[in-house]
């Protein structure tokens, strides 16, 4: 509000489809078209002025047109903010939730609405916290090995078709269309409702893309060109975004899901600055140094 610091924060739709991006932060002049979220601080703030300087402060707060105004923090609706509502026929709202965390649940859900949008093939999945998106040729074992993982404890996201949206300049979100929602298919068996069998807790939401991991059949002489240090390592662009890849031969006698827990945890240690075949070398380096081979 005028004059004021509180946290009185908006969302213009229209300009976040526009420019990409959705503006936030705290706000002393209110712009149409925005949702306007009033916390306490704000309340209590127009209780402390004048009659007349209140009514002037509601009035123009009203004569914005936002899109709507919503009251946070289980506050109470003045009686004067319903009547400037109800007179220009703009929704009014409350919500139980503090205006932060109201503004946050605002911000991730338009940060999807007006995102850019990418269907990959796949089964996207939550393994050991890290959003990893299991890909390669149809009938290469996507919808085995997303069940063995079920059974060992992590979660699926979407099966077959997920959706991704770039939530900002470096991440994207994962989630499941809603007419896959629960569903895993696997060959010879159909359909499962993953939320059936295995519980609630088999099934996440949404999910930062983080990882995606190639699941591919090789010869033995492609299989030998696999670089035995770092592995099979590059990355793809989703979004304009680059997101580490690895591909996984898939060979008879070999556990996958042991081979994605561990590709995940390796991706956990690189995102935290350790590279293992970085340390190998340099053990290797001071022990040729030093005579020891």
């Amino acid at each position: 509000m005028a004059g004021y610091s509180g946290v009185s924060r908006s969302i213009d739709l229209e300009k976040c489809k526009e420019n990409n991006d959705v503006l936030f932060g705290y706000m002393n002049v209110i712009q149409p078209p925005h949702i306007q979220v009033l916390g306490d601080h704000e309340l209590i703030y127009l209780d402390r002025l004048k009659k007349n300087a209140r009514a002037g402060q509601i009035k123009a707060l009203f004569a914005l047109s936002p899109m709507s105004i919503v009251i946070a923090d289980q506050a109470k609706v003045p009686a004067d903010f319903q009547q400037a509502a109800d007179d220009n026929d703009l929704p009014l709202l409350t919500s139980s939730a503090s205006c932060r965390k109201l503004i946050n649940y605002l911000q991730e859900y338009y940060a999807i609405a007006v995102a850019d949008k990418q269907v990959l093939h796949g089964v996207f999945m939550e393994v050991k916290g890290v959003g990893v998106l299991l890909t390669g040729k149809s009938s290469v074992g996507k919808s085995e090995l997303a069940l063995e993982l079920l059974s060992r404890g992590h979660r699926i996201i979407a099966d077959d078709a997920p959706e991704f949206f770039r939530i900002s300049a470096d991440t994207i979100r994962g989630r499941c269309p809603s007419l896959l929602q629960d569903f895993l298919e696997v060959r010879g068996l159909g359909i499962l409702n993953v939320r059936a069998l295995f519980g609630d807790s088999a099934i996440k939401q949404d999910k930062n893309l983080r990882l995606i991991i190639q699941l591919k059949q090789m010869n033995n002489s492609e299989m030998q060109q696999i670089d035995r240090l770092a592995g099979d390592r590059a990355s793809r662009v989703v979004l304009e975004v680059e997101i580490s890849e690895i591909t996984i031969p898939v060979a008879s006698g070999r556990n996958l899901a042991v081979l994605v827990e561990s590709a995940a945890s390796q991706h956990i240690l690189r995102s935290k600055g350790y590279y293992a075949d970085q340390e190998f070398m340099r053990r290797h380096s001071e022990q040729l140094a030093r005579g020891d081979l």
